[in-house]
């Protein structure tokens, strides 16, 4: 049970995708083979979080080989709750999907490349092995290239194209990187690399170390790599773009915690240079936030932003730090996939995303406007929502550890934050429409995206007014992390 249990979020999402791939020719059915097997990935990330509280790291090695050698699957606490948030992502991303709210084209190669995402990131999650990361990276990007050209609009090739170059750089930093630690090692099994990169002298092991997290830095969406989403993501219909925004830089903020939290303990000077990479990230997407009138392009930067402050949590570098970290990707994949939804619903009422050319929102549909405000007030780090505790973890760490400069551009990358959401929440909602006689459509299909969106801004509030039981399973997977039994 526990060996199907490791493999379960590769096998189910590539048995789906297959499944659903085969059932071209019948949609309806296609639709909802591809939620269900959602669920299915939900229930089996359930049990494996589950049965990693209860017995702690599961280990599970393929090919007849055993680990280091052979292909090896582990899951503790930060794997597993990873592998659950990307299944309720799928499910809550396939629910909108049966929604008006800018769904993607019901095409024969949606189902099959959405579930091939899935897989993509559930063995990113799964994988106990550098080279195995990299495959399943590969498996991402294909999936991600193949859901971006799906409108085979000009702009949708030209975001596919944008994406396409800067991920390759990408991988190809990452290869040489996995080549550099392979001849310093011989292994790259993360157990096996944590125990012989003790062996190896800081200076010869950090290029190679550094290439890598170079190459991770670029799938987070790191500064100054970071121009190829806010180019590229607002293309997306809008349940594949929530899966996107939740899901893909988290996995380069994973893989990057792995490698410099789990892995390798690298020399200060490195770590020094990734905290203030951290606080560029942070101020370069807010200000790009700030400029612009486009929902999806605001939300986007503030993707950039947000990966900061993971980036930060890591680059402090401590067990209360990596707790701050994993508590913040949790909550910002729910809050960030949840406000691109709602923004979906926005254009299905007004028919645009330019703030520009819409509002009047709030006198027709109060409840959407209050809607907004949870994950959007949760992003800005307000109390008692789950942004603020995540933020406080991070910036009362940075201050114990004298870091005043770097806590203080995370307060003042929150202040220019809330002006965001302001900007969407005033001119959206508050102000009158700017054409005479507006009003909402009446016949909508807006059931499942209220469904969705109220489960994920529920589970925000459940977070920020009870967040001692994610607090404490992000304490014990940083244990776990730093080799506490």
């Amino acid at each position: 049970m526990d060996a199907f249990l490791l493999i379960a979020p590769v096998i189910v999402p590539l048995g789906t995708a297959l499944l659903t791939a085969l059932l071209a020719a019948r949609p309806r059915a296609a639709q909802a083979l591809s939620l269900l097997g959602a669920l299915a990935l939900l229930g089996c990330a359930l049990a494996l979080t589950a049965r990693v509280i209860e017995s702690g790291t599961l280990r599970g090695s393929f090919g007849g080989w055993d680990a280091p050698f052979g292909i090896e699957f582990a899951a503790d606490p930060l794997g597993a709750s990873m592998v659950l948030i990307t299944a309720l992502m799928g499910v809550a991303c396939l629910l909108f999907q049966r929604s008006d709210a800018d769904p993607a084209p019901e095409s024969p190669t949606l189902h099959p490349l959405i579930h091939a995402l899935l897989a993509g990131v559930g063995g990113a999650f799964a994988t106990a092995d550098l080279f195995n990361l990299y495959v399943w990276f590969e498996v991402m990007l294909l999936a991600s290239l193949g859901l971006l050209a799906l409108g085979l609009g000009r702009r949708h090739l030209d975001a596919t194209l944008k994406y396409f170059v800067l991920n390759a750089l990408g991988t190809l930093l990452f290869l040489a990187g996995i080549a550099g630690l392979y001849g310093l090692t011989g292994h790259l099994n993360f157990a096996a690399l944590e125990i012989a990169g003790a062996s190896v002298e800081p200076a010869r092991l950090l290029p190679a170390a550094a290439l890598v997290a170079l190459a991770f830095l670029v799938k987070a969406g790191g500064f100054p790599l970071f121009a190829w989403l806010p180019a590229s993501y607002h293309t997306l219909p809008a349940p594949v773009l929530a899966l996107f925004a939740g899901l893909l830089t988290k996995v380069g903020v994973y893989a990057v915690l792995r490698l410099v939290g789990d892995v390798f303990d690298l020399d200060a000077v490195a770590y020094t240079l990734l905290g203030w990479i951290a606080v560029a990230t942070m101020v370069a997407g807010v200000l790009g936030a700030a400029f612009h009138w486009d929902i999806r392009r605001i939300l986007a930067f503030h993707i950039v932003s947000q990966i900061g402050y993971m980036l930060l949590g890591i680059a402090l570098h401590s067990p209360a730090a990596t707790v701050g970290t994993v508590f913040y990707i949790l909550h910002h994949i729910i809050v960030k996939a949840n406000l691109f939804l709602i923004a979906a619903m926005v254009w299905r009422l007004t028919g645009s995303y330019d703030l520009r050319q819409i509002g009047g929102l709030w006198k027709t549909r109060p409840w959407l406007g209050v809607l907004f405000l949870i994950p959007a007030l949760s992003l800005v780090g307000i109390p008692p929502l789950s942004g603020f505790w995540a933020k406080f973890i991070v910036v009362r760490e940075a201050l114990a550890q004298g870091q005043a400069w770097w806590a203080a551009a995370a307060l003042l990358v929150g202040f220019l934050t809330l002006y965001s959401m302001m900007k969407i929440w005033f001119e959206a909602f508050w102000k009158k429409h700017p054409r005479d006689g507006w009003s909402p459509p009446s016949a909508t299909r807006l059931g499942p995206a209220w469904a969705t969106t109220l489960g994920l801004a529920a589970l925000t509030l459940a977070i920020g007014l009870y967040p001692e039981p994610l607090y404490r399973f992000a304490e014990r997977a940083a244990l776990m992390m730093a080799g506490a039994p």
